[in-house]
């Protein structure tokens, strides 16, 4: 054989393998991609629940029936009598 295939050939040689490391980095960093993606998914499954939960719990402690249950115990309010009530008009009306 020539010392110019000779050479050639190991430059493809070289390239080859070369070629290889960088099929097997790439199949490692996806596979790594992968496995965070789907840790990714699983947290976000997670936090998808406790919003649920926090928006059951909002609509609770908001529901009117429960305002007005903590106003009149908490601070002792009522709704006003008839004659209590105080009409104010804008000027001009």
């Amino acid at each position: 054989m020539k010392r110019a295939h000779l050479g050639w050939l190991l430059f493809l040689a070289v390239l080859v393998v070369v070629s290889a490391i960088a099929v097997v980095q790439s199949k490692y960093r996806s596979r790594e991609l992968f496995a965070q993606l789907k840790r990714l998914d699983r947290q976000a499954d997670q936090l998808d629940i406790e919003w649920n939960a926090l928006l059951i719990e909002h609509g609770a402690w908001g529901a009117p029936q429960r305002i007005e249950a903590e106003a009149r115990k908490r601070l002792k309010m009522r709704l006003p009598r008839a004659d209590e009530i105080v009409v104010i008009k804008r000027r001009g009306d």
